[in-house]
């Protein structure tokens, strides 16, 4: 059996990485591909009580060292029950976030450092990372705002001031920088159905590229 391949959207908050990815997954079922979709952090029962835990806009004062160590245990989990698993029957994984989240949020947003969440998260994974990320590329400011615009609940993060935002944005610059050909770049800027058209197409040439 053919073993499937590993895709993850990444984005900063307001990029519609969500929106996108679960969009992706339905068109990529409808044309017959075996495809699974999750998210981090979560995806399984226990990387999902880890999530409510992180993500409580009670917890304000969660230290950020916590905090990267929180998503690292989560991400375990979640693949351990969930992609591996999938992967190896032949199913591919169209995944809403990974590791280079935490780069990006914990390495940059929480001024970690990038290679100390790189250790963390190598341990965690055992140096596992996606066959392909599709990166969403919108500005900090521009993000916000379509998350101030928007009805929904606002987490932990969301709540996070322009500042924060920026050095996550910086964040994905150094991902996208030092991440070679596995990063491939879409500019969500657009509007969100050009964006699934473009998303669409970048994954259905990376599964079908073997």
């Amino acid at each position: 059996m053919t073993r499937g391949k590993f895709i993850t959207f990444e984005g900063p908050d307001g990029s519609g990485k969500t929106t996108v990815s679960s969009a992706v997954c339905e068109r990529l079922t409808e044309l017959g591909y075996s495809v699974r979709y999750s998210r981090e952090p979560g995806g399984s029962n226990i990387a999902e009580r880890i999530r409510d835990i992180i993500l409580d806009p009670d917890h304000t004062d969660m230290d950020p060292r916590c905090e990267a160590l929180l998503y690292a245990a989560s991400r375990r989990q979640h693949l351990t029950d969930i992609i591996l698993p999938s992967l190896e029957q032949g199913t591919h994984v169209i995944c809403d976030r990974f590791v280079d989240s935490s780069v990006a949020y914990q390495g940059f947003g929480r001024h970690i450092g990038a290679e100390p969440i790189r250790e963390i998260n190598a341990f965690a994974t055992d140096g596992i990372l996606p066959d392909k990320t599709i990166f969403l590329d919108v500005p900090a400011e521009i993000g916000l705002e379509r998350i101030n615009a928007g009805r929904r609940e606002k987490d932990r993060l969301d709540q996070e001031g322009i500042a924060f935002h920026q050095a996550v944005y910086d964040g994905y610059r150094h991902v996208v920088e030092t991440g070679g050909d596995r990063i491939v770049v879409i500019d969500a800027s657009k509007p969100v159905d050009e964006v699934i058209e473009n998303a669409l197409s970048a994954v259905r040439e990376i599964l079908d590229g073997e």
